[in-house]
């Protein structure tokens, strides 16, 4: 059987749950061999088991993104060892504070952003140089239909994804000439942990998996996925048009 990522690097944030949990083993499946980073050392552990357990290969890194050391020490073994990076998802978040504006804590918020913004800023810094190595360079930002409302009691979550997307189009501006490709991602509600604090009535029954939404994602991370600057709708399924400019 053909592997579309047979031979590529795969780093994936926030794998050691949710969504990036999902992503890594279904990036795995695909042929990638994955770095898969999170806090958590015992969910990263059962993920590499599950990776294992489907033939795939996996390096495990015990990391806060907000230790910008410990991220310059990621990039210093990714190009000591590979040399490149072929796909980059930036999974990692925080819901943050559930309450109105005027209720929130200046120091719950900028955790938030620091989270949600900043981390990926400190991504896209430190990994640019090995996914443009990469002959066919993909970035991937999860995102929320959140960033496109104004719900109540849910600001700073929001603010920070709207932060995210104008941040992920403009380093998708900025290199649109490369063969790296960086897109978007709105997976829509999803069978999660995140979504359950956020709605804690909600059968979670009827909401997909996240074994669901990350095989929608996949095809984004492919060589043969050439779209840049895109938000990729799971729960639509199709890419909503951002405009580069020329």
């Amino acid at each position: 059987m053909s592997l579309p990522l047979a031979d590529k690097i795969a780093l994936v944030t926030g794998a050691s749950r949710g969504i990036g949990y999902a992503l890594a083993v279904a990036l795995a499946e695909a042929g990638a061999h994955v770095v898969a980073v999170a806090r958590t050392q015992g969910g990263l552990e059962e993920l590499d088991d599950a990776i294992q357990a489907k033939g795939g290969s996996a390096t495990l890194v015990p990391l806060d993104l907000r230790d910008t050391e410990g991220l310059v020490r990621l990039v210093q073994a990714l190009d000591e060892r590979y040399g490149r990076l072929d796909v980059m998802v930036a999974n990692a978040g925080r819901l943050g504070p559930v309450s109105p504006l005027t209720h929130v804590e200046t120091q719950d918020f900028e955790h938030t952003m620091q989270v949600n913004v900043t981390v990926n800023l400190h991504l896209i810094r430190a990994m640019d140089a090995l996914l443009r190595r990469s002959a066919a360079g993909r970035a991937v930002f999860l995102s929320s239909g959140a960033a496109h409302k104004a719900t109540a009691y849910r600001g700073p979550y929001a603010i920070s994804k709207a932060a995210l997307e104008i941040m992920a189009r403009t380093y998708a501006a900025e290199t649109v000439t490369t063969p790296v490709k960086v897109n978007l991602v709105n997976p829509g509600p999803t069978r999660t942990k995140m979504r359950a604090t956020l709605m804690p009535g909600e059968d979670p029954e009827t909401l997909p998996t996240p074994d669901e939404v990350a095989k929608a994602i996949v095809p984004l991370c492919l060589p043969s996925f050439t779209e840049t600057g895109r938000l990729f709708d799971v729960r639509q399924g199709r890419l909503l048009t951002y405009h580069l400019p020329d």
